[in-house]
């Protein structure tokens, strides 16, 4: 009986992983491309080892305001050039057409949206230094991953999980 509900969670857990996966697959697929603005860091604390700590201008927007101090949506403007920008909290109206609906998440007292790092390969981290863009890929639901970064200029300066130099 032990075996059989060992063999049970195992399969669950199993299920979840693979169900997780294929979710994340059809959002890179997908997903909107959305350019989210970082906010400005300590450039002594910008680069941490392997990676770099990012903080993004709309999470900055969205902790300014009470309602962003839970768990929640936002709508964003989405100018032409595909960069968003804190237009209200997601009241549950439609949305127009240059407008994209993001979910954060509210840890340690301020808002995520997707992950609060960039990984990169050990000794490539100079190659970032210039990043002022997220480049995100969005679902409807507003759920969002993050793929890369850009540079002002808005030049791919690599995608998230890249390891080559």
């Amino acid at each position: 009986m032990h075996k059989a509900i060992a063999l049970l969670a195992g399969l669950i857990v199993l299920v979840l992983a693979n169900l997780t996966i294929y979710q994340r697959e059809r959002l890179l697929a997908d997903g909107r491309i959305l350019l989210l603005e970082l906010a400005p860091v300590d450039p002594r604390s910008m680069m941490q080892g392997d990676y770099m700590a990012l903080d993004l201008r709309v999470a900055r927007d969205v902790a300014a305001k009470p309602r962003g101090r839970r768990d929640g949506h936002a709508v964003l403007a989405v100018d032409k050039r595909g960069v968003g920008s804190f237009l209200r909290f997601d009241d549950g109206s439609p949305l127009g057409p240059n407008e994209v609906l993001l979910h954060y998440r509210v840890r340690e007292g301020r808002p995520r949206i997707a992950t609060n790092a960039f990984f990169f390969q050990e000794g490539t981290g100079e190659r970032y230094q210039t990043a002022r863009y997220g480049e995100f890929r969005v679902a409807k639901d507003g759920e969002a991953i993050l793929t890369g970064l850009r540079d002002e200029g808005f030049q791919d300066l690599g995608k998230a999980g890249t390891l080559t130099p």
